[in-house]
């Protein structure tokens, strides 16, 4: 049976979940800001507490957004240190992926700065691409087929189901991932092991609000 540790930072929160012979334990801690001073240890205590050690570890799971930028780069850096210190293969989990987990037809909706929201369909026929939505504008929506009847998961399930259909809350089709968004990147990084060699990277969405640095960046190697 697969054991995996997977964590996320990309909000306000520092969150591990571990997942080992099909049962899951987390803790999450909100947090808006030291997350990384703290998921390290955070890693540590919760191996330590189920008497895991790294060496057991089959893989790692990450959240890779999107969300808040500095959190990404923190936990996406982390997987990738340790999948390379260890040796184990780093999977790269997306917020959409998390929160719809277990939930057919459905439409992931993420919260985003002022007044906007992040949005992908797992919708048949419907744009899968994400897509930063302006709250007030229907015309920025990605595209749903008139019949699919989606079901929409997330922090902004509500605002982004007005948005495409007005009317009533009774008028919309909200669902739950079946487990917390920790949970399902673990569970969804398990799933994947064995079946990608991709390394884990940010996924942002939107670019960056602060201005780029002036100085030629390092090189990253693929």
């Amino acid at each position: 049976m697969t054991t995996l540790l997977a964590f996320d930072t990309s909000a306000a929160h520092c969150a591990a979940a571990l997942l080992r012979d099909g049962q899951i334990v987390s803790r999450i801690e909100e947090m808006a800001k030291g997350q990384a001073e703290r998921l390290m240890i955070l890693l540590e205590e919760v191996l330590a507490d189920n008497g895991v050690t790294w060496a057991d570890l089959d893989g790692i799971g990450v959240g890779v957004g999107p969300g808040n930028f500095t959190g990404i780069r923190i936990s996406v850096s982390a997987a990738r240190g340790l999948a390379l210190g260890l040796v184990k293969p780093a999977i790269g989990v997306s917020n959409f992926e998390a929160v719809t987990y277990g939930v057919p037809n459905a439409v992931a909706c993420l919260t985003a700065p002022r007044n906007q929201a992040y949005v992908q369909n797992f919708v048949a026929d419907g744009d899968p691409n994400p897509a930063l939505v302006d709250l007030t504008d229907v015309t920025s929506l990605p595209k749903i087929p008139g019949k699919a009847d989606p079901r929409f998961c997330g922090p902004t399930a509500e605002d982004v189901a007005a948005l495409y259909f007005g009317g009533q809350p009774s008028d919309w089709n909200l669902a739950i991932a079946e487990c917390t968004p920790i949970e399902a990147i673990a569970r969804i990084a398990a799933g994947r092991l064995h079946s990608t060699t991709d390394r884990p990277a940010p996924l942002y969405v939107k670019p960056p609000d602060a201005a780029p640095p002036r100085e030629q960046p390092p090189l990253i190697l693929p």
